[in-house]
């Protein structure tokens, strides 16, 4: 007697609301990450923070939002998705007020970490939820799809927001607007979001939560130094003391019998691939495109408003291929998306590698826009097939370790290609003619580009900057060979991946094994 094939019911409309409520929520977490960028001069002027505390008012949402991933996904299998994500949306309104109405730099500072905290909740929860929402797997590729537009519309809508919003409104008011949203998952997700939990796992292991913050936040904090104030010795200290615990964290994860990550699933080959192209994909798209908007202002000498708005078509390209990347894995098969798209990640960045040796603002764009349209669907392919492969009682723990990979992945391609592209320039302003500057100019014109515009500017009008040309040369020959490298490297990954999905059987019409 033939076998019955079982096929996954239908999303109703009620499921497909509640992906809208989510990703909205998505939405808002990501203009987080950028929305303070054009409120930094009122809040200078309001608060007076320090050079320090002006940095970690910056940096300290993103530090916490990477420590806690791991908790909070881990967390939402044990007591409940839903529940986690209500607990962080209530926690993250009231967090936005706290920062709305600071009155001093450690106040904020302390809000902003406080927001990362619950921020933390959103990206596991809502991804985790998805796949309970969404049985069929078409449909569960759109709504991923639709989820990682969100996130993509989130980052580039943040400073469009907090400028329109500081135009009329004290810079508190871009925390206050996170307030009414948040209310509305509050209100409206028990009636549309169902409850997921694993009724078999056992209690939270504390002295694990404190290792993986012990491991993650050094680790980030020095790569984000680095790639900021250039390689340092000094900056592998807190990386080294990270890796360390990692070790530790690791070591206790395999005598736990219900430990914080559930190191099987890093044997699984398509889990582990996939985590290893989203992290590689993540690690060279946030290196090349900061290294885009220092060429366009820097290289080419557009204000950021001319910047951002030459960036708008690529951005546009990617927020369209992320909310229609499921056709691709839908058509293809995931294995196929994942290996073509990382094929025309390569030849975009081969591009714009040309471009960037040749200072063309049309290559670099045109470059950027190729980019955009492979980066989307492998992003958000490998982020299903992370999913797709865990096991349905660690999926919430699955979907924060692929976020916390992203977090990793961009902090450690902006700090890696970031001292590539130093060294480069370094070496290209050694031939330089520096001999009209006094030794601390000189010094700042050596170290970046970014100094040597700023060293020009400051410069009496009769005065010829002639070192300049080749500073700016410098900077593009860095940027080029950091596209060069990424290029090559993508390709290399693209054979790997083959070859490791093809041991996993991927099926190349779903994202489940054989």
């Amino acid at each position: 007697m033939a076998e019955t094939l079982h096929i996954p019911e239908q999303a109703s409309r009620r499921e497909w609301i509640g992906l809208c409520v989510l990703s909205i929520a998505c939405l808002v977490y990501s203009m987080d990450l950028s929305v303070l960028f054009l409120a930094v001069p009122a809040i200078v002027a309001d608060l007076d923070p320090s050079a320090s505390q002006l940095l970690w008012i910056n940096d300290i949402y993103g530090f916490m939002v990477a420590g806690f991933l791991v908790t909070m996904g881990t967390l939402g299998d044990r007591i409940g998705r839903r529940r986690v994500l209500l607990m962080g949306a209530f926690a993250f309104g009231i967090a936005s007020a706290f920062a709305a109405f600071s009155n001093s730099a450690g106040q904020l500072i302390l809000a902003r970490a406080l927001l990362g905290i619950a921020g933390a909740t959103i990206a596991p929860s809502t991804l985790s939820l998805i796949v309970n929402l969404f049985k069929n797997e078409a449909e569960r590729n759109r709504a991923i799809g639709i989820w990682g537009t969100a996130f993509a519309l989130g980052g580039l809508v943040g400073p469009l927001i907090g400028g329109i919003l500081l135009q009329y409104f004290h810079w508190g008011s871009v925390f206050l607007i996170n307030i009414p949203v948040m209310l509305l998952l509050l209100i409206v997700a028990p009636f549309l979001l169902p409850e997921y939990r694993n009724e078999d796992a056992g209690r939270l292991d504390f002295p694990s939560v404190l290792l993986s913050l012990a491991t993650v936040l050094p680790v980030i904090y020095g790569l984000k130094h680095m790639a900021a104030d250039g390689f340092q010795l000094a900056q592998l200290a807190p990386i080294g003391l990270g890796i360390l615990v990692g070790v530790l964290f690791v070591r206790r994860q395999r005598r736990l019998s219900d430990p914080l990550i559930d190191l099987a699933l890093f044997r699984v080959p398509a889990f582990t691939a996939s985590l290893m192209v989203n992290l590689a994909g993540v690690f060279f798209v946030f290196g090349v495109f900061l290294f885009q908007n220092l060429f366009l202002q820097l290289v080419l000498g557009l204000s950021p408003l001319e910047a951002a708005i030459w960036s708008a078509p690529s951005a546009f390209v990617f927020a369209v291929m992320s909310f229609q990347a499921y056709r691709f894995t839908n058509r293809f098969g995931p294995v196929k998306t994942v290996l073509g798209g990382l094929v025309i990640n390569a030849a975009g960045v081969a591009a714009m590698a040309v471009a960037a040796y040749a200072e063309s603002l049309i290559g670099i764009l045109g470059s950027s826009m190729i980019i955009g349209f492979g980066f989307a669907p492998v992003i958000l392919t490998t982020t299903g097939l992370i999913v797709g492969t865990a096991p349905p009682e660690r999926a919430g723990s699955a979907s924060a370790i692929s976020e916390t990979s992203a977090e990793f992945g961009g902090a450690l391609g902006i700090a890696v290609l970031g001292s590539l592209a130093t060294f480069v320039y370094r070496l290209a302003m050694d031939r330089a003619d520096l001999s009209g500057l006094d030794p601390v100019q000189a010094e700042a014109v050596s170290a970046t580009l970014a100094g040597a515009v700023e060293t020009a500017q400051s410069m009496p009008a009769s005065a010829s900057a002639v070192w300049l040309e080749a500073a700016r040369s410098g900077f593009s020959l860095g940027f080029a060979t950091c596209c060069v490298v990424a290029a090559v490297t993508l390709l290399l990954l693209a054979i790997v991946a083959r070859r490791v999905y093809a041991t996993a059987h991927i099926n190349e019409s779903t994202l489940t094994p054989h």
